[in-house]
C-alpha cells in the first residue's frame, strides 16, 4: 500500500479531528439496507427453529451462554463447535475466548482451559470441545485431577469429525471418508479419573446439567452432549466463491411460504 499522507497520533484524537472535517450524509438507506439483511438473518438463524426434539450444538452453547450470562472464560478445539461457539457464545469482556483460530490445533481446547483456570483462579472457566478433537488431549484429565483444577468440560459428541463431515455432504457427494468417529464412552473415562459426569441428549436436560456442573467447585467436572449429527454450520463460503455467494441455512418451510 503507497502511503499518501502518513498520521502518528493517537487514534481517537485523530479519528475525531478527521470526523470534524467531513461532510455529514444521511445513511438511512444503507442502514435499512443491513435492517433487511438482519431480519432475514434471523429467520434462517437455528435458534429461532423448532428443534422438534432434537439436541442441536448450537443450542447447547447458547443456553450455556443463557444460564451462566456469558461470565466465563471459554476455550475451544477446532471444527463445528468452534463456529457455533464464536456464534452463540456472545463476548462482552475482552481475552475470555480462547481459540487456536486458523492454525486448526485439534485438542487445544482442554488443556488451554486448564492453564486459564490456573491463571486466573477466580473465573468459571469452561472448555468446549468435539469428540474428535478432546480424544487428541483427553489424558490430560489426570492432570486436572491432579491440579484440583475447576474446568467444565462440554463435549459436542455428534459422531464425526463435524467440519471436514460438512465438506464432503457439501462438496463430495457424502462420500464419508475416515471422518466417522469411534469414540469411548466419555462418562466411564470420567468415572475411571473419578470425575462427576453427566450425558445429555434431550434438549430438556441441558439446562440441569449445567446446573450440575455450576455446583461443583473443585476439580474438573465433564458433560457429554450427543448432538445431532449431520448439523451444519452455516453460513459458509465454497471453496473459490466469493463471500457474496455464501451458503445460507435454508429457512424452515412455513418462512419460505411467507416469501
Amino acid at each position: 500500500m503507497k502511503v499518501e499522507l502518513g498520521i502518528v497520533g493517537d487514534l481517537k484524537k485523530v479519528t475525531s479531528m478527521a470526523m470534524e472535517t467531513l461532510p455529514e450524509k444521511n445513511h438511512l438507506p444503507w442502514i435499512e439496507t443491513l435492517g433487511e439483511w438482519r431480519s432475514e438473518s434471523i429467520k434462517r438463524d437455528i435458534n429461532h427453529m423448532d428443534p422438534k426434539g432434537n439436541l442441536y450444538a448450537a443450542h447447547v452453547i447458547r443456553d450455556i451462554w443463557e444460564h451462566t450470562h456469558g461470565d466465563v472464560i471459554l476455550s475451544t478445539d477446532v471444527g463445528q463447535h468452534q463456529m457455533w461457539a464464536a456464534q452463540y457464545f456472545e463476548r462482552e469482556t475482552p481475552r475470555t475466548l480462547i481459540t487456536s483460530g486458523g492454525l486448526g490445533t485439534m485438542g487445544f481446547g482442554f488443556p488451554a482451559a486448564i492453564g486459564a483456570k490456573i491463571g486466573c483462579p477466580d473465573r468459571q472457566v469452561w472448555a468446549i470441545v468435539g469428540d474428535g478433537g478432546f480424544q487428541m488431549t483427553m489424558t490430560e484429565l489426570g492432570t486436572a485431577i491432579e491440579q484440583k483444577t475447576n474446568v467444565v468440560i462440554a463435549i459436542i459428541n455428534n459422531g464425526f469429525l463435524g467440519m471436514v463431515r460438512q465438506w464432503q455432504e457439501m462438496f463430495y457427494e457424502e462420500r464419508y471418508h475416515m471422518t466417522p468417529m469411534h469414540s469411548p464412552d466419555f462418562c466411564t473415562l470420567a468415572d475411571a479419573y473419578g470425575i462427576p459426569s453427566r450425558r445429555i441428549t434431550r434438549p430438556e436436560e441441558v439446562k440441569d446439567a449445567i446446573d450440575f456442573a455450576t455446583g461443583i467447585d473443585e476439580g474438573p467436572i465433564l458433560l457429554e452432549f450427543v448432538v445431532q449429527k449431520e448439523d451444519m454450520v452455516y453460513p459458509m463460503v465454497a471453496p473459490g466463491q466469493a463471500l457474496d455467494k455464501m451458503v445460507q441455512r435454508p429457512m424452515e418451510a412455513s418462512e419460505e411460504g411467507e416469501e
